[in-house]
């Protein structure tokens, strides 16, 4: 154990480059941030052709959550009379990050902080722009016109400022999709797209898909004797009835026609105003059907989940990496301890007792996370705490950095610093 800590101590002092870069290792020198495998591990490459592992913090955010029953946010009052404007904060802001050793600004975070010298990331919410919702789990009409043109024009909008960023890792293309049943809704995507108007492009496009399937409208409802309005009902059945595998087997077809629809659209969008930086995946919500992630293809440069267990879901990691061969980034996680004072009764994962607790859940997090040859970064949430009244969806949760009075939680900060300070070490091999 002592040995092992020595070589931790002696490798994480390499020096880093502007970007984090770690120097110890080198790939190809692009200019931009990209994606290299060498000796069997994948890392991201910083411009300056540097491994580089992203270790960042969602919502970094100078007014942060606002209540409602309030009318402000509290976190908000606070930096803007400690600090006066938001380009101070996000100054005093990156410097602590720095300190704890993170090198990535995550989603959401204030754009004050992209001008600080830490490389960021962006999401663009495409899938929102034209019609979808995360939270309600709506899906847009992805086979519509007005799809195509909303995601170009977000792109547009987007992307073409920051094309030659050189500290712009890359794009989330959305947060959270609803690609399934899930707690948002009991639905299928087949079944929401047959439910949409007869003259609009997805009910064209599933009956399409129907007639190609299985013959004729007409075949398909005598045979399954259903209507489609009870098509999830069908396959949730007990006993099941004698047609639900081939039930299944239509949505599961279904499913990926949507799906690399969805993910062709937004990558050519985003390639045609910018071609320089990464796309890093749609940040899956704590599950990811396989015909959505074998959609994919080229599509993506990175693939991100979210997930709020005590451990990182490495069998489903796994799978997906087996299927795709694409490195990974777990870009949404954390941990909450009830001695913070905040109700903590809102919002993912299961909270713990103390800000000891939370600590120690990151540190075996990390390691295991980091030792995939496959995973090159994490994403914590977040930066400040939710306020204890609620914030716009009622989350009320110590999932910070600091708290509402910009205070930082030293215990857990200072066990951040020392696990990011060793992380290059374990992903190369040098630390098992």
């Amino acid at each position: 154990m002592l040995l092992e800590l020595l070589l931790y101590m002696s490798m994480a002092t390499e020096e880093y480059n502007v970007y984090g870069g770690w120097n110890s290792i080198q790939g190809d020198k692009t200019g931009f941030f990209h994606t290299q495998e060498i000796n069997g591990i994948h890392w991201l490459i910083d411009p300056d052709g540097y491994a580089f592992i992203s270790k960042g913090v969602n919502h970094i955010s100078y007014t942060a959550d606002n209540v409602p029953s309030l009318g402000y946010s509290p976190y908000g009052k606070v930096t803007s009379e400690k600090y006066g404007n938001a380009g101070a904060w996000a100054k005093a802001s990156v410097e602590r990050l720095k300190n704890w050793k993170f090198n990535t600004i995550g989603a959401w975070s204030s754009r004050e902080t992209f001008k600080q010298g830490i490389p960021y990331t962006v999401i663009i919410d495409l899938a929102s722009g034209a019609g979808g919702n995360w939270q309600s789990g709506s899906f847009p009409d992805v086979f519509s016109d007005a799809f195509r043109q909303s995601v170009y024009s977000v792109a547009k909008e987007q992307c073409t400022s920051f094309r030659n960023d050189r500290f712009l890792i890359g794009y989330f293309t959305d947060n959270e999709l609803r690609w399934g049943p899930d707690w948002r809704s009991t639905h299928g995507l087949f079944t929401d797209f047959w439910e949409m108007p007869a003259d609009s492009a997805g009910k064209k496009k599933a009956v399409s898909f129907v007639q190609k399937y299985y013959g004729t409208i007409e075949k398909f409802n005598t045979h399954f004797k259903t209507d489609f309005a009870s098509f999830d009902d069908v396959i949730k059945e007990t006993p099941p009835p004698p047609q639900t595998e081939e039930l299944k087997s239509l949505e599961s077809g279904f499913l990926k026609f949507v799906a690399s629809q969805y993910f062709k659209v937004c990558a050519d969008a985003i390639r045609e105003y910018d071609p320089n930086h990464l796309i890093l995946g749609c940040r899956y919500g704590g599950y990811a059907p396989m015909e959505v992630v074998q959609s994919m293809g080229d599509n993506v440069d990175v693939i991100s989940y979210n997930d709020y267990g005590f451990h990182p879901p490495i069998s489903k990691l796994q799978q997906i990496y087996e299927l795709t061969g694409k490195p990974m980034m777990l870009t949404e996680f954390s941990f909450k301890a009830m001695d913070s004072g905040l109700p903590n009764t809102r919002g993912a994962g299961q909270p713990v007792k103390t800000q000891q607790d939370r600590a120690d859940n990151f540190d075996t997090y990390m390691t295991e996370l980091i030792k995939l040859p496959y995973a090159v970064g994490f994403h914590w949430f977040e930066y400040a705490d939710e306020p204890e009244e609620g914030r716009f969806d009622g989350e009320n949760s110590n999932y910070g950095l600091v708290n509402i009075k910009d205070e930082t939680w030293e215990t857990i900060t200072k066990r951040m610093s020392e696990v990011n300070a060793r992380l290059e070490v374990l992903h190369s091999g040098k630390g098992k």
